[in-house]
């Protein structure tokens, strides 16, 4: 290779990929938001002395969710009260998901485990997860199983449904070509319809993900001392809005991370569906 030829390829220009730059305005699109609300919240307080009277200042948000990595509220400090909302989080979650797969692809299959389940399934659905509170106080105590049982139903329902419409929309002609190359109704399950209903079980996990950020902050009322939903009702109770705000992005912020780590599982998993681009 002789230098005019190693010259041109250094002077080549650098290839950067669409993606990375969509990315890249997402970011800087996301961060002018965040800023513009602040300078509005700052600038309401400024400007109208009562809204001032009723909120903080973003900076003592600030300053007072700095303090908790180190000063206790309550008995706990900021990381003990997420992590014990993030084990809450992921014990309802996964339970609530393993069923909600499991059943919810049996009725998308079989009109017969349909047929038996649908009804009972059809009542308990429309009903919101934090309206079982009272119920779940009642059957499991104040403990922390009546935590993972709202959670727990919260992502079953969210799951069931998504994985019921995943399985009915397996194309019947792959179906009907499996059958006539000789394939048993269990290989069919296992490679067509349970391919097939991938993106439609990642959809359900990653909405249930993002629902639950919010049914945890109602689960973690029902006598707690520890987690984010706790802050928020320890701010309440004492009249320290800053406390509220800062249980409000301490639990934003964490269901921001966890739908952003699912949204990549899921790009790895199903790469080859445009749910996964």
């Amino acid at each position: 290779m002789n230098q005019k030829e190693k010259k041109r390829m250094r002077s080549k220009p650098a290839i950067i990929s669409y993606e990375k730059i969509t990315r890249t305005k997402a970011l800087i699109n996301a961060l002018t938001s965040f800023i513009v609300v602040i300078l509005i919240w700052q600038v309401s307080i400024m400007i109208f002395p009562r809204f001032g009277s009723l909120f903080p200042t973003p900076y003592e948000v600030l300053v007072l969710l700095l303090r908790s990595f180190w000063i206790p509220i309550g008995q706990l400090t900021l990381i003990p009260h997420l992590l014990w909302t993030l084990k809450r989080i992921f014990i309802g979650y996964f339970v609530g998901a393993t069923l909600g797969i499991g059943i919810g692809l049996a009725m998308g299959t079989s009109k017969t485990i349909y047929a038996i389940i649908s009804p009972v399934f059809e009542i308990v659905r429309p009903i919101p997860a934090i309206a079982w509170i009272p119920m779940a106080i009642l059957w499991f105590g104040t403990g922390e199983t009546s935590k993972y049982f709202v959670v727990g139903f919260s992502t079953f329902v969210i799951c069931a449904l998504n994985s019921i419409a995943g399985a009915r929309q397996t194309s019947p002609v792959l179906k009907g070509a499996a059958k006539m190359l000789g394939a048993t109704d269990r290989q069919v399950f296992s490679k067509v319809i349970l391919p097939s209903s991938i993106p439609q079980i990642f959809g359900g996990l990653q909405i249930s993900l993002s629902a639950n950020c919010s049914t945890i902050l109602a689960a973690e009322m029902i006598r707690s001392e520890e987690g984010a939903g706790w802050m928020i009702l320890r701010g309440m109770n004492t009249g320290n809005m800053t406390l509220v705000l800062v249980g409000l992005i301490v639990i934003s912020v964490t269901g921001l991370i966890l739908a952003t780590v699912m949204r990549d599982i899921e790009r790895r998993a199903i790469s080859w569906h445009h749910r996964g681009r």
